[in-house]
């Protein structure tokens, strides 16, 4: 029978893979087999997660920039579109922050929207 050489390499690997899996119900925090597949597809959805929420961020900002802008008479898409042709770079984060905390600066940010050409 063959020597195996790795028995303090393939323990920390074991030790880690229960390390992530702190926390775990069941077989998932105490068995390597179960928590190495449940670690991995925790993985999976941290990694798809980091993805979506910069989608449901900016979906939230454009949904607060909408209600704020048809508050000032000018849909979304007209804003944004008015001030690009003003020259006025503010991001859609900004924007959404502004019509959450400051109505005023918004309304003149919507003007300038509806005066452009």
């Amino acid at each position: 029978m063959a020597r195996v050489k790795r028995a303090v390499n393939a323990q920390k690997k074991r030790r880690k893979m229960i390390k992530l899996a702190k926390g775990y119900f069941g077989a998932r925090s105490k068995q390597y087999r179960a928590a190495s597949e449940q670690v991995r597809r925790s993985m999976r959805y941290a990694y798809i997660g980091r993805k979506q929420k910069k989608r449901d961020y900016r979906r939230l900002w454009i949904a607060r920039i909408n209600a704020a802008a048809r508050m000032n008479d000018i849909s979304y898409s007209r804003m944004i579109n008015g001030l690009k042709v003003a020259g006025v770079t503010i991001n859609r984060k900004m924007l959404a922050e502004l019509a959450v905390s400051d109505p005023k600066a918004f309304a003149q940010l919507a003007e300038t929207a509806k005066n452009a050409k």
